[in-house]
């Protein structure tokens, strides 16, 4: 049977210790070598702070350590999370007969967009898992509307407009999605405010989901869909520039045509750590 402590009990435990120690030693060795007791007062009393400043130094490095151990642990929970999530977004793509990569690809490019706009730590962690997870809502809905060739008719489309409020249902039942779930319940608002689900306006739709927006409109249109043949470029980038004010955020429209070189090789860059850490 393995016997196992907790870390602020092992801690302590060696603090103690060390402490014990050194008292009872230092004590020993003054009262060997100094017989004056003025002159012992006085090393004792120097024995005293030195013993606070070595504890502080102690107590720094021991904490410390405790510290990375808990950032090593909680970055190897999130990222065994992501790649749970990874498998469930695989399946999603190979359902929905999205394209090779696809969420992967808005994610990489998406974090990417993030970072040039100011968007760090935790803000570009939901960003990641927000964009990963951006049609998680689509789970609900039948395959004959997610994969109809054609064009929706009226009720059809009315039911494709609640996959924004079902994705942020379900990432508000887990802890850890609650704050991710900004792009898929946002990611169809517009800056005019003419979108869904929510028909928010401008910096009133939430920046993770401005973000994600430009991405995943250059993604539809730079990639074949069952409904569409893949854009060419000049056309992808002139529609962007087109809706740029009204559809999408201006200022990040420009944000991502000035950096699309570099964007595009982190849409085409293999899957690795996670990019927003």
């Amino acid at each position: 049977m393995t016997l196992t402590t907790s870390p602020q009990f092992r801690t302590a435990s060696i603090y103690v210790v060390i402490a014990v120690v050194w008292i009872w030693f230092s004590d020993r060795a003054l009262e060997w070598m100094v017989h004056d007791p003025q002159r012992l007062t006085w090393l004792q009393s120097l024995k005293g702070w030195l013993f606070v400043l070595g504890s502080g130094v102690l107590l720094y490095a021991m904490v410390g350590h405790a510290v990375r151990r808990l950032a090593v642990a909680n970055a190897e929970l999130v990222a065994g999370n992501e790649q749970s999530l990874r498998v469930l977004v695989e399946a999603m793509d190979a359902r929905h007969k999205e394209t090779s990569d696809h969420s992967d690809r808005v994610t990489r490019m998406s974090v990417g967009l993030g970072r040039l706009a100011g968007m760090k730590d935790e803000a570009l962690r939901n960003l990641r898992f927000g964009a990963l997870l951006h049609d998680i809502g689509k789970l609900a809905l039948p395959d004959a509307i997610l994969i109809k060739p054609g064009k929706l008719d009226e009720a059809e489309t009315a039911l494709m407009r609640t996959h924004p409020k079902i994705g942020h249902d379900m990432l508000q039942k887990v802890g850890f999605l609650r704050a991710a779930s900004d792009v898929p319940y946002s990611h169809h608002e517009r800056w005019d405010g003419a979108g869904y689900p929510q028909g928010l306006r401008g910096e009133a739709i939430p920046l993770a989901a401005r973000v994600f927006s430009v991405v995943d409109v250059w993604d539809a249109l730079s990639h074949p869909r069952v409904y569409k043949p893949a854009w060419p470029q000049d056309e992808v980038i002139a529609y962007l520039r087109q809706v740029a004010g009204s559809q999408l955020d201006p200022h990040l429209v420009a944000l991502f045509l000035n950096h699309l070189d570099e964007l595009k090789l982190l849409a085409h860059a293999e899957t690795g750590a996670p990019s927003g850490s």
